[in-house]
């Protein structure tokens, strides 16, 4: 039987972060990013930009505890070691992305919750809760990335045993929802997994859903519990604003037609930059093929903004026509990094100045490339649980 635990790392400390001031043309505040590698033994400060070591790590931007966004302004940071002796809110990871359970831990103040999770030799997951929750408000933190169905099957069995361990509330935090999507019919006779998920979700026992950046709005209104929608914008804002791009060379770039409302809402927060839509007519899954550009770029640096890189066809593609088009620089931005199959080789050809994304995914080291910058969402998640916690107020985060 394989097993694999999963307990408070021996040693670790909240990390201790730089300070590093900068101003921006996109902005009217001043930013301060800090970078931590991925080797947890070593801490960079890099000023303006964010790249992988020329041994391919990335750096992971980590926003400065000393200057934090407005949204996160609060007496909770002075008081949150108080609050953590006294608080019933108990977090637990599962093994789909431990590194970002830990950080958000590490902003709350808090230490993750002993859990025993295991695989048996036929692939069963076996799951123990290694301290009492009875009467706690318990979050769980787990991805629905690949293995898509076993990180799933693993949360719905993690939330079960939250509920028959008496918890008073469980709440699952899905910075990644899979199976997103498959949010309606295209063709007939087709299933809606989302939805189908969801009810999983709800039938095991989870009171409350705390997902990022959904592919769809829509898909909140498959679950019949409340879902807390935190939008992953702020941090990926804030790093561009740490960057010297003026804002009259700007220019906001939807990769589809479908994802125009997000482009323009990114759009609206960057000085309101003009905005510019790629068409594009997909022949299959992960197969997309760029007709034409609506809008100008010619000397501008283009910002491509979309929820999640699969084969970074859509984005490569999108970035070709750019350069066609006479733009000067091009940067990809996202919430979820799922990198399939070729999307390093894409990614990695050159016609993309930087490639954006958050940690809500882990991203293999294997996958780390040049281009690649990795910002964490654990402030910004740790923040949203604490709300939740308190009934507060989460949507004033994004106002």
């Amino acid at each position: 039987m394989a097993s694999m635990a999963l307990t408070s790392p021996p040693g670790v400390k909240t990390p201790s972060y730089m300070a590093a001031a900068s101003s921006s043309s996109l902005f009217s505040r001043s930013s301060s990013i800090s970078f931590r590698t991925t080797d947890s033994r070593s801490r960079i400060c890099v000023s303006g930009s964010a790249k992988c070591n020329l041994n391919g790590n990335a750096r992971i931007p980590i926003i400065n505890e000393t200057t934090l966004p407005k949204y996160f302004d609060s007496s909770r940071l002075e008081k949150s070691a108080s609050r953590a002796n006294n608080t019933k809110l108990k977090l637990f990871s599962g093994t789909a992305n431990p590194a970002l359970s830990q950080e958000i831990a590490w902003y709350m103040g808090l230490e993750l919750g002993k859990i025993s999770i295991k695989r048996f030799a036929d692939g069963e997951v076996y799951v123990q809760l290694q301290e009492s929750v009875r009467g706690c408000d318990v979050f769980l933190v787990q991805p629905t990335c690949t293995p898509t169905n076993e990180n799933l099957m693993e949360l719905l069995i993690m939330i079960d045993a939250c509920r028959r361990a008496s918890a008073k509330k469980v709440t699952a935090v899905i910075p990644y929802f899979g199976y997103a999507r498959a949010d309606r019919k295209t063709q007939g006779r087709e299933s809606i997994a989302a939805k189908l998920v969801a009810n999983l979700i709800t039938e095991a026992g989870a009171d409350r859903v705390l997902a990022c950046d959904l592919h769809s709005g829509q898909s909140m209104g498959y679950f019949d519990i409340p879902v807390d929608h935190v939008y992953c914008q702020p941090v990926i804002l804030d790093y561009l604003a740490s960057k010297s791009i003026s804002s009259k060379d700007l220019v906001v770039v939807s990769p589809d037609v479908g994802g125009v409302a997000r482009a323009r809402a990114f759009a609206k927060k960057l000085s309101d930059a003009p905005l510019a839509i790629v068409d594009k007519r997909r022949h299959g899954h992960n197969v997309a093929e760029v007709m034409n550009l609506i809008g100008d770029v010619k000397g501008k640096v283009a910002v491509m903004v979309d929820d999640m890189i699969d084969t970074a066809g859509t984005i490569v593609k999108g970035a070709a026509l750019l350069h066609e088009e006479g733009a000067r620089e091009v940067y990809a931005c996202c919430t979820h990094a799922v990198f399939s199959p070729p999307a390093i080789e894409r990614l990695s050809s050159g016609l993309l100045q930087e490639v954006i994304v958050t940690n809500t995914l882990p991203v293999a080291e294997k996958n780390y490339f040049p281009q690649l910058t990795i910002l964490s969402v654990a402030n910004l998640l740790g923040e949203t649980i604490w709300r939740v916690h308190d009934d507060s107020s989460v949507s004033s985060i994004f106002l």
